[in-house]
């Protein structure tokens, strides 16, 4: 595979000048979408949210012509692709992929670290001495993707993660004026390339930098990486504090520290809905939060962690959101633990105004192993009488032999197969994963969907 035309007259790097890859799959869950559904190929798709609320998620190169592209609003996407197929996601089969595609890359080198479900930094140094070529190692990592996963892919080669990113955007294709420009495929940024990609990038395209942070420095007057490495630390700091300065003057100069880490733990865990129709008055509000709460706690055991501290979000119709957090003194991964903090903090919140959006997140989390509570509480002295974190942790305690029981049949036997009350629907066993059904806001007036 030819190295991009952004890449200078060096062709062959050795490890030690690219020992960072960055592979990102192309519309992802879009793809998969249409390699499920062969019928589909050819057509503008999208995943996301087909309602007034919903969101676009992926889209395939194909709605991308029509100016369709993540985060936009599904009306907006419908305006301007009338045509465009908009599918909700299927997290489940998602997951399957991505498995798939992180065993392609354990397979060039153990040391990966996945961000999400469709991209991966890989860190090629312990391959020097096997005299590797990474122009050639990408080059292969990205067929077996598309032979073995149906799956296009861009590969970025560089010498730390933020050349790396960067590089792999380059190396994708691209829509100009409604027409589809294939890109390079693999990408190699040389010193060369680096100076220059410095010298032309706006500040947005730096890691870390947002919309806000992008627009609080274009207010300064800095809108591109040039302008940025002009200004000095120490005035930085003064506008974005120690830590957020410290990154983007060192980014700035094109240095990034950051090590490929390939034991990456989750920070935090949550799920949160919008509704397709606003819901109005604390009884409906604290059913969805229950089941966010349930939501989050297989999550977490999922992942073999526990929480100490929980929040609730909830947003209103005119958009402003209030957020209420509880720090506890044990680490939680039960439904009803987490139902108890959850909801007594959503009773906090004044009820105002009709609720478009409620959920519920985990955070300050620790491994499960050795975050141990106790395991035993007396409820029947005046249960009533409990606050809410003495309650937490005693459902947390008592729960402990059910719980395990239940993950160990459902993990042997499907989702499905065992349920607890809240799990119930009129017509089956539902057991909603962290980002369910529909990630993406809802499809249909009427109905409510994960977002």
């Amino acid at each position: 595979m030819k190295p991009s035309d952004t890449s200078s007259s060096v062709t062959d790097p050795s490890v030690l000048d690219a020992p960072v890859l960055h592979v990102d799959l192309d519309a992802f869950f879009a793809s998969v979408e249409i390699l499920d559904d062969p019928s589909l190929r050819g057509r503008p798709v999208a995943v996301g949210g087909a309602g007034e609320r919903g969101v676009i998620a992926s889209a395939s190169y194909e709605a991308r012509r029509f100016g369709v592209r993540s985060a936009m609003p599904s009306v907006v996407a419908l305006r301007q692709c009338p045509q465009l197929v908009i599918l909700p996601g299927r997290f489940d089969r998602y997951e399957e992929y991505s498995r798939r595609f992180h065993a392609i890359v354990n397979d060039l080198t153990p040391i990966y670290e996945p961000l999400g479900l469709d991209e991966v930094f890989a860190d090629l140094t312990s391959l020097a001495r096997l005299d590797v070529r990474p122009l050639a190692a990408a080059a292969e990592l990205r067929q077996r993707i598309g032979d073995e996963l149906g799956i296009l892919s861009g590969v970025g080669l560089g010498p730390n993660k933020l050349f790396a990113k960067l590089a792999s955007k380059r190396s994708k294709p691209t829509v100009r004026d409604g027409v589809l420009v294939p890109g390079p495929g693999v990408v190699y940024v040389d010193p060369a390339t680096r100076e220059r990609w410095l010298n032309e990038l706006p500040v947005r395209a730096l890691w870390g930098v947002g919309p806000a942070t992008a627009e609080r420095l274009e207010r300064l007057g800095l809108s591109s990486v040039r302008e940025l490495a002009t200004v000095d630390e120490a005035t930085l700091r003064s506008h974005f504090g120690p830590a957020m300065a410290a990154s983007l003057s060192a980014m700035a100069r094109g240095e990034d520290a950051r090590a490929v880490s390939p034991h990456r733990v989750n920070k935090s865990i949550g799920h949160e809905e919008t509704f397709a129709t606003s819901l109005v008055g604390y009884d409906d509000v604290l059913v969805q939060i229950r089941r966010h709460a349930g939501v989050v706690a297989r999550a977490l055991r999922d992942s073999s962690q526990v929480a100490h501290t929980i929040s609730v979000v909830i947003r209103f119709d005119d958009l402003h959101a209030v957020r209420r957090s509880q720090t506890l003194s044990f680490g939680v991964d039960d439904e009803g633990a987490i139902a108890g903090v959850a909801e007594a903090l959503a009773e906090s919140v004044p009820l105002n105004a009709a609720v478009r959006l409620a959920g519920v997140s985990a955070s300050s989390l620790r491994a499960r192993e050795g975050s141990q509570v106790q395991l035993a509480f007396d409820l029947s002295s005046a249960p009533e009488t409990l606050s809410v974190e003495a309650a937490s942790r005693a459902a947390q305690a008592n729960r402990a032999a059910l719980r395990d029981a239940i993950d160990d049949l459902r993990q042997r036997f499907g989702r499905s197969v065992i349920a607890q009350g809240s799990d119930l629907t009129s017509a089956e066993v539902h057991v909603e994963r962290q980002r369910g059904s529909h990630a993406f806001g809802p499809s249909t007036e009427g109905s409510s969907d994960t977002q």
